[in-house]
């Protein structure tokens, strides 16, 4: 196993800092978000994160982890080496990272989400989904997060915020002025874009 190297890197959520590795953790385009303990029942690494006791939420994808911290009044400059060192260690030992693999979960739980949707609204549907994946998504992961397409119905498009997405001040408008903007403008039919997993 070669060295593993971290960084931090701050994101718009004051309270969320984003640990980026020199290794994958995930396949690109696959991530998960657990806002608690329970939540992280598939992750032995990320149940480990919240045994810190000012962690509040673990984010997981490609190639880094987004850690939001439950206290305000502690500096991010006290806590960085410590979870940054915690990374490294875990990693570098083979630590396991998760019990399922979260690729074949989100699958299984997009089939049992995705219902029955006339032929029109999977095409619009997709052509969303496309639009996300190609524009969006690539500029929320830079700030430490994800968006996930959750469902389309009747003009109405329904994403998931994770990760520093979630409880970031700046979410709503990040969702209202640029994604609905965007969605709206290549794809007519869509009226409105609501998310699910923003805590502000």
């Amino acid at each position: 196993m070669s060295a593993v190297s971290i960084y931090a890197e701050a994101s718009p959520n004051p309270e969320s800092m984003k640990f980026v590795l020199n290794q994958n953790l995930l396949v690109d385009g696959v991530s998960v978000d657990y806002p608690n303990l329970e939540a992280a029942a598939n992750s032995p690494v990320a149940q480990e994160l919240f045994g810190f006791d000012y962690v509040g939420r673990v984010f997981i994808a490609q190639n880094f982890v987004t850690v939001t911290k439950t206290q305000p009044e502690l500096a991010w400059t006290q806590i960085i080496p410590e979870l940054r060192q915690f990374l490294k260690s875990y990693v570098e030992a083979g630590g396991p990272l998760f019990t399922v693999d979260p690729a074949a979960e989100q699958k299984a739980a997009q089939a049992a989400t995705a219902g029955d949707p006339t032929q029109q609204d999977g095409q619009i549907a997709q052509k969303v989904i496309d639009l996300l994946d190609n524009y969006v998504r690539p500029a929320v992961e830079q700030d430490g997060g994800n968006i996930t397409f959750k469902s389309y119905h009747e003009g109405i498009v329904t994403v998931n915020l994770q990760g520093s997405c979630s409880g970031c001040p700046s979410a709503t408008v990040t969702l209202k002025s640029g994604i609905e903007n965007l969605l709206k403008r290549m794809v007519p039919e869509v009226q409105s874009v609501v998310a699910e997993g923003i805590t502000v």
